[in-house]
Formats: structure tokens, C-alpha cells, sequence
């Protein structure tokens, strides 16, 4: 079976492994990378997601740019500690010979929905502008597209950001609001999951011998994500947030997921907060239930998903 996918994103170390991951795996179809900002800025993640593609050999990809910025609130600066100022971990890297698609992300994901209804998986991993966007432009997207799987925030660890929020939801709190809402089928893959998987420097060394000119890319960029790792969380390696999204779809067996009602909390102390309420469980008022269900995983097998991630790339 495959899948055809949009992967929106914003590459990004653990991105551009994911990025690897969508590029190579025989059982996904990559319609098209589209961008935002996040980890670096719009522009940035652009010229990223271009560069992979070629260096895989995939200059083919379109890449469609979307969000410079957060719908509401001041954009926050990149984090440029975690994943360097060009987001691949400051290494030298080659020129771009690629130019973006004319069009916008979002209207990327409504043409290339629209085209294929009922297929087409997005799959996102970075601030959700584009998706918001994409409704906006044609709410009938719920009906015509395949699946939503979302990774972001964080039902039971707490956040990376703030002590609630994990980073995707708080950098556009009202876009994750819509997203995580809209009613259409979609799986979160949150920080309860990603946090128990960790790429090792023995997985990356197998990476990089895998994957010629982008496996030195991927190996450069993850000695800079470790460092961050080891200093900031005592991690000896790096947690793959956006290579779970993918690892979700291909092979969901490895994943507990629960049933429930998501909503995103868009100002305060708490905002970028995911609030889930388990499907069937009462509280003392309904309004935690209000919202479409959805599945969020709460469970993994890290180890495997950790080597089934190095297995793909090796």
C-alpha cells in the first residue's frame, strides 16, 4: 500500500531526517513538501526543504512556500540554539539549484487535495499556518482529504516551551486551534510519544553511511540537535519528533492511541496547552467534549521506532 502525502514542515533538524524518511520509503508518495516557518524562518525552511530534496536526488518534489508568520500573536524568534541559524545545525552546505512553486502552501495542499480526494494524507509537523489556510481557502477539504496526522503537542508529559505547550502549538495556538478541530479524520503525535524515542549516534552513523551526500547533511546537523540534547535534557542522542508522524502512518502498530476531544488553549499562561478529554469519560461540564474526536497517541514502542527509523535511512 502506499500513501501519498503532503509533508508540511520546518526543516529543522529532526525535519530533514523526516524529510529522508518521506523521500526514500517505497511505501510513501511525496506529492510535495510545503514550508513555514518555526525552526528557522519561511524563507529558510524553503531553501532547506529544496536542498534535500535535491541532495536525495529528488529535485523533482515541489515545494511550495507558506507562513512567515503565526495568524494572532508576535512570532518568536527562531530557536536557533537547538537547530542553528540555518536550521541544519550551522554546517556548510551546498548551493540551491531548485526554485519554490509558484503557489502558495496552502493553496498547494487545496489543488493537490482536490486533484486526488479521498488519497491524499497531510502529514505536519511544524506550526499549522498552511493547514489553517488551506480551510480557509476551501473548508470542504475535511470531506475530500485521506487523513491529518499532526505532530505536536502533548497530552500527559507537559510542554518543551513552556511548562504546558509543546513548540508547534504555541508558535500559532489559534492555527492548531482550527487544525485540531476542523472534523477531519486526524492522529496527534505528541510529545507523550516522541520523548521515548531517541536516534543514537550508532543509528546516525548507519544514516550516514546510507545516505551518500545527505547522509553527511543529516549527520552534521544531528551533532549539533545531541549537543542540545545532552546539555539541555541529558540525552545522549536526540529525541525524532518529526520522523514519528511518519513512522505513525507506516507502521501504527508500534503506537497506543486513544480516542478523544482535543481543544488548544490561545492566550495566557497556558496558551499552546493541547487539552484532551477521553471519548465516553464525563466531566462536570461538556464543554471539554465539544470538539470533533480525533485519535492522540499516548503510547510507543521508542526502541523500535528509534531503529525502524535508522533501518529505513540505512
Amino acid at each position: 500500500m502506499r500513501h501519498p502525502i503532503i509533508f508540511d514542515t520546518d526543516p529543522g533538524v529532526d525535519d530533514a531526517q523526516a524529510i529522508a524518511i518521506a523521500l526514500r520509503h517505497p511505501e510513501l508518495e511525496l506529492l510535495g513538501l510545503t514550508t513555514t516557518y518555526g525552526n528557522v524562518d519561511v524563507a529558510t525552511a524553503t531553501h532547506n526543504a529544496l536542498l534535500l530534496a535535491e541532495l536525495a536526488g529528488r529535485g523533482d518534489v515541489p515545494v511550495a512556500q507558506g507562513a512567515a508568520a503565526p495568524l494572532v500573536k508576535r512570532r518568536c524568534p527562531p530557536p536557533a540554539h537547538i537547530h542553528g541559524a540555518n536550521g541544519l545545525g550551522d554546517i556548510s552546505l551546498p548551493p540551491v539549484k531548485g526554485r519554490a512553486d509558484g503557489r502558495s502552501a496552502a493553496q498547494f495542499i487545496v489543488d493537490t487535495v482536490n486533484a486526488r480526494p479521498g488519497e491524499v494524507t497531510l502529514v505536519a509537523v511544524g506550526p499549522l499556518g498552511n493547514l489553517a489556510a488551506a480551510l480557509q481557502l476551501d473548508p470542504t477539504l475535511i470531506e475530500r482529504v485521506k487523513q491529518v496526522v499532526i505532530m505536536g503537542g502533548s497530552i500527559r508529559e507537559g510542554g518543551n516551551v513552556t511548562p504546558v505547550a509543546e513548540a508547534n502549538m504555541f508558535n500559532d495556538p489559534h492555527a492548531a486551534s482550527r487544525v485540531l478541530t476542523a472534523g477531519w479524520p486526524l492522529t496527534l503525535v505528541g510529545l507523550d510519544v516522541t520523548h521515548r524515542c531517541v536516534l543514537t549516534a550508532e543509528h546516525m552513523a548507519r544514516i550516514e553511511a546510507g545516505q551518500g551526500e545527505l547522509g553527511r547533511v543529516l549527520a552534521g546537523s544531528y551533532a549539533f540537535y545531541r549537543d542540545f540534547y545532552r546539555t539541555f535534557l541529558g540525552i545522549d542522542g536526540c529525541c525524532p519528533h518529526d520522523s514519528c508522524a511518519l513512522a505513525w502512518l507506516l507502521r501504527p502498530e508500534l503506537f497506543t492511541t486513544a480516542r478523544g476531544h482535543l481543544a488548544v488553549v490561545t492566550d495566557g499562561d497556558a496558551e499552546g496547552q493541547t487539552l484532551f478529554a477521553p471519548e465516553g469519560r464525563t466531566f462536570i461540564d461538556s464543554r471539554w467534549s465539544r470538539t470533533p474526536a480525533v485519535d492522540a497517541c499516548l503510547g510507543v514502542d521508542g526502541e523500535a521506532v528509534s531503529d525502524w527509523i535508522a533501518d529505513v535511512l540505512a
